[in-house]
Order: C-alpha cells, then sequence, then structure tokens
C-alpha cells in the first residue's frame, strides 16, 4: 500500500509539471523596432496610408514620364504611344494595379489586349486578354514574361476590369554587379493567386534568353504600349521593408 501511494503522488508531482503556465516563457532574445503604424484603405483595393498614388481618381500624369502621349478618361489611362515610367523608383515593394481590356475584342493571341506591367522598368508581368484567347502560357495574362505562365488563368471578360496585386522582391549585386541574389515575385490576379515567390531568371526581353544586369536598387514603375487601347486605373505603390530590430532601426 506504501508503495502504491508513494506511485500516485509521484505520478501527482508529473502531471502538475505540465499543467498551464509552470514552463519557462520562451524568449527570442531579439530587441525588435515597434512596427509602423499604416492605416489600411477602405477597401482592399484602395490605397493605405504609406502608398504613392501614381495614378488615382483624377485625370493626373504628372507622377510619369512620357504621359502626355497617353489618354485619360477622369480616373482612366489609356494606352497611347510608347511606355511609360514612373518618375519615382522603387525596389522591393507592394504593387496594386487595375487594367481593363478593350471591348469589343479584336485580334487574337498576343495581339489582343497586350500591354505589361514593368518592375523597375525591366522585369515584364504580361497584360493581355485572355479570356477565351489562347496563345503561348509563359505569355499570356499573369505570367512573367517567357519564364513562367500563372498558376492559373483568372482573367475576367473584356472590358470588365482586372485586378494585380504584385509583391516584389528586388535582385541584389555585389559591389562587382554580380548577382549576389535573384528578384521573386508573388502575386494575385483578381484575388487569385497566380505566383508564389517565383525567382526570375533575369529580365524579361521577347528576343533573347533572360540576364540579369545591375541597374541599381530601383528602377520605375512601366507600363506597356503594344497597339491595344488597354485602360488602367488605381495604381499604388508602397515601399517594403521588413521588420527591423531595434538597433537597426536607429
Amino acid at each position: 500500500m506504501k508503495k502504491y501511494h508513494a506511485f500516485c503522488l509521484a505520478l501527482l508531482a508529473i502531471v502538475c509539471s505540465f499543467r498551464p503556465g509552470a514552463a519557462e516563457e520562451y524568449l527570442t532574445g531579439i530587441d525588435w523596432a515597434e512596427p509602423e503604424v499604416v492605416t489600411p484603405g477602405e477597401t482592399d483595393n484602395d490605397p493605405p496610408s504609406d502608398a504613392t498614388v501614381l495614378f488615382g481618381e483624377a485625370a493626373d500624369v504628372s507622377k510619369w514620364k512620357g504621359a502626355d502621349r497617353w489618354k485619360t478618361d477622369g480616373d482612366v489611362l489609356i494606352t497611347g504611344s510608347g511606355m511609360i515610367r514612373s518618375k519615382a523608383e522603387f525596389g522591393d515593394c507592394q504593387l496594386h494595379i487595375e487594367w481593363s481590356a478593350p471591348n469589343p475584342p479584336k485580334g487574337s493571341s498576343q495581339g489582343r489586349g497586350n500591354s505589361g506591367v514593368f518592375l523597375m522598368g525591366v522585369y515584364e508581368m504580361q497584360v493581355l486578354d485572355s479570356y477565351e484567347n489562347k496563345t503561348y502560357f509563359d505569355g499570356q495574362a499573369g505570367s512573367i514574361y517567357k519564364q513562367t505562365p500563372p498558376a492559373v488563368n483568372a482573367m475576367r471578360p473584356p472590358g470588365e476590369w482586372n485586378v494585380y496585386d504584385i509583391f516584389w522582391t528586388a535582385p541584389r549585386f555585389d559591389d562587382d554587379g554580380n548577382l549576389e541574389s535573384p528578384a521573386y515575385i508573388t502575386a494575385t490576379h483578381n484575388g487569385v493567386l497566380v505566383l508564389n515567390h517565383f525567382e526570375l531568371r533575369g529580365d524579361t526581353p521577347f528576343n533573347r534568353a533572360p540576364q540579369y544586369k545591375d541597374i541599381g536598387g530601383k528602377g520605375p514603375i512601366a507600363l506597356q504600349d503594344h497597339g491595344n487601347p488597354v485602360r488602367f486605373r488605381n495604381i499604388w505603390v508602397r515601399d517594403y521593408t521588413p521588420p527591423q530590430k531595434a538597433s537597426e532601426a536607429e
């Protein structure tokens, strides 16, 4: 009986040692800087308080180079002659942009509703009317041009608005211009994940294999003219800085 009593006491001690709050709290030992407060937009499409609005409600193209050759219609920017580039430059960032393919549709494959969104002026995420319009898969809407198709085709019909939300990690180079880490992109098309931390192999030209070249840590957002009257609206960008240690933020 005494042995049984001792066994019960030992078992009770073990059980009590696992009660909530008994274990010592794990501490990382990292002194984090306080995250900046950002006020979200009224909807997921509206710019948050720290965003740079490149084209908004007014027909104001003052934040673009070359936009005098494009047209505006209220809060809509319509492709014209030549590529346009933002005056501001961005590295790691979050980009929101809405676009609409011409309606009624004209042409086929790459000749239908073709434009493009270029990160840092160099790396293209394709804009194309891919609604019931076959083309090569790494050239359809949501693709990184000539590098990867989107995971799915989330295209809305011509005339309706498509939404790209793009999360961009710029490439890094050493002091001699050698690539240290490639560019990465995560993107949604109309709320659907189409690119998930895709590693770019370099730039996105039509006529050669991709390659990296050190152009500096930042570059403009550029929109392509491909001869089709694609419309754009509600374009805004946020610089992205990852969480920092307190010593880094000082």
